[in-house]
């Protein structure tokens, strides 16, 4: 059943969308290289970061099951049994920062697509506790938070674009996803992070942005 999974996701590759659905009427959309040159840029600030000031795995939909299983049972692509207490087992997922199929929720690691001390150093230093909980359990955009495989989570880390990225495949997506979520939060770029996003950005002359700015 994972061989053919697989064989119909690297079939349909290049349907992918590129950037995140949002509703038309309060999007914003833009081209990708527009999108990069209107983030403002800003030296990162570190001070401070610790990740328990951002509140994460909450469920703030009140719906039984937390941010993090939301997101698992929403993108799993072999639908999870969900048993007592929103408790997962089976199901597949896709991880497409490095196109493997991972069978178990336990496998999964729910990605902050800006980490959360990037996040940090971008203007989190700034929000209130508040705005640092809605951004770490944000299920008002569908690429805040990603599944992928364990191990490309623990490859990235807390990288920007700038020192780690998915595989080549999936960049032109990544990157907008990327830009889409700084402009949804109101984050900023640094120099050398803005200069990646815009070198990669040129092999996607097509890519156009679609974002809600967070409330």
């Amino acid at each position: 059943m994972i061989k053919n999974l697989r064989r119909m996701l690297l079939s349909s590759m290049c349907a992918f969308a590129v950037l995140a659905p949002a509703s038309p009427a309060h999007a914003d959309e833009v081209s990708l290289v527009d999108g990069i040159v209107a983030l403002p840029v800003a030296e990162e600030v570190r001070d401070g970061y610790r990740r328990e000031l951002y509140p994460h795995w909450r469920d703030d939909d009140k719906n039984g099951c937390s941010a993090r299983n939301d997101v698992l049972i929403a993108e799993a692509i072999e639908a999870p049994t969900v048993g007592a207490g929103c408790a997962l087992t089976g199901g597949v997922w896709h991880s497409y920062y490095d196109d493997t199929l991972v069978a178990g929720p336990s496998g999964v690691d729910i990605d902050h697509l800006i980490p959360l001390a990037e996040v940090h150093d971008s203007g989190g230093y700034g929000w209130t506790t508040e705005r640092r909980r809605r951004y770490a359990n944000d299920l008002g955009s569908d690429v805040t938070l990603v599944g992928v495989s364990a191990r490309s989570n623990r490859q990235k880390a807390d990288q920007d674009p700038a020192t780690w990225m998915p595989m080549p495949a999936v960049h032109c997506r990544y990157l907008g996803e990327w830009v889409a979520t700084k402009h949804r939060w109101g984050l900023a770029v640094d120099t050398v992070e803005r200069e990646a996003l815009l070198r990669y950005a040129a092999d996607c002359p097509n890519a156009r942005l679609t974002y809600d700015p967070a409330a």
